[in-house]
């Protein structure tokens, strides 16, 4: 998704992705920008292929991959500049608790970097997510349609720095309503 493209370049320094799934952002980051990066995620399947990703990309000495979920991440406080997350807070059982986990472990200044689907604005639209989601979480892998994603990052005490939202083309709305940019703790 072009989102990713826009937010994943501009990691820098000490770098925690949230979900790194199958690694699909690893080929995004700008080495010159990363000291380290750290991959966490839940999934020993999708670890695997992170690291399979991270080994054909040549980067896989820079990256510590850690197995666990955002809940509990296994970093010391105010030890991380810039923490990515892409297409994953939708499916992340307590995003409260995640958040405040980010929050933890981020320097003071540091950065969010975001891009995630989730409730649309439009009232039709949202009626329809809600209506749908109880069918569409088992379906795939947990995911909440009717999370909104800068709603969430505001309750969890971090200030949007910048923005920009779109229905995705060619996806159906209720699935398709993306917003990505980037936050900092208040």
């Amino acid at each position: 998704m072009k989102q990713r493209e826009k937010v994943v370049p501009q990691a820098s320094g000490r770098v925690l992705e949230i979900g790194s799934g199958s690694g699909t952002n690893f080929a995004l980051y700008d080495a010159s920008k990363i000291d380290h990066l750290y991959a966490l995620e839940p999934s020993e399947v999708m670890l695997d292929k992170a690291r399979r990703a991270a080994g054909s990309l040549g980067i896989g000495h820079h990256i510590d991959f850690l197995q666990t979920g955002a809940e509990s991440i296994p970093l010391e406080d105010n030890s991380i500049d810039t923490v990515v997350i892409t297409f994953v807070l939708c499916t992340i059982p307590d995003w409260e608790a995640a958040l405040k986990e980010v929050r933890r472990v981020l320097k003071p200044g540091g950065k969010i970097l975001f891009s995630e689907h989730g409730l649309a604005p439009d009232e039709g639209v949202a009626k329809w997510q809600r209506r749908i989601e109880p069918i569409w979480k088992p379906l795939a892998g947990g995911c909440h349609l009717t999370r909104d994603t800068e709603a969430m990052l505001a309750t969890a005490g971090f200030r949007l720095d910048e923005a920009e939202t779109m229905y995705l083309p060619s996806t159906p709305k209720i699935a398709g309503f993306v917003s990505w940019g980037s936050a900092v703790a208040v």
